[in-house]
């Protein structure tokens, strides 16, 4: 699934304008966006909670030249699926 068959789908559900229900979902991605970006958790009851962590740092590897590369620490978004969802 894509932004459009969101947009699509709550075009069909809500009955409302395509431009009113593609602003819709881009005003949600942009709120979660921006929770994200500063650090926050976003817990969406039955379905999970998408989470900022830390990253260790580490070491990778080029798998065409073998060369080791350093991975700096940084931050990652972490999804962890509801009970609902991890039902089905």
């Amino acid at each position: 699934m894509i932004k459009v068959d969101l947009v699509n789908r709550i075009t069909e559900v809500m009955d409302v304008p395509r431009a009113v229900a593609a602003q819709a979902v881009e005003t949600i991605f942009a709120t979660l966006k921006g929770a994200l970006s500063a650090g926050k958790r976003i817990e969406l009851r039955g379905f999970g909670v998408f989470q900022v962590r830390d990253r260790k740092r580490g070491v990778g590897r080029n798998p065409k030249t073998g060369v080791e590369v350093e991975i700096a620490p940084g931050k990652t978004v972490r999804f962890k699926p509801g009970k609902y969802l991890r039902d089905l």
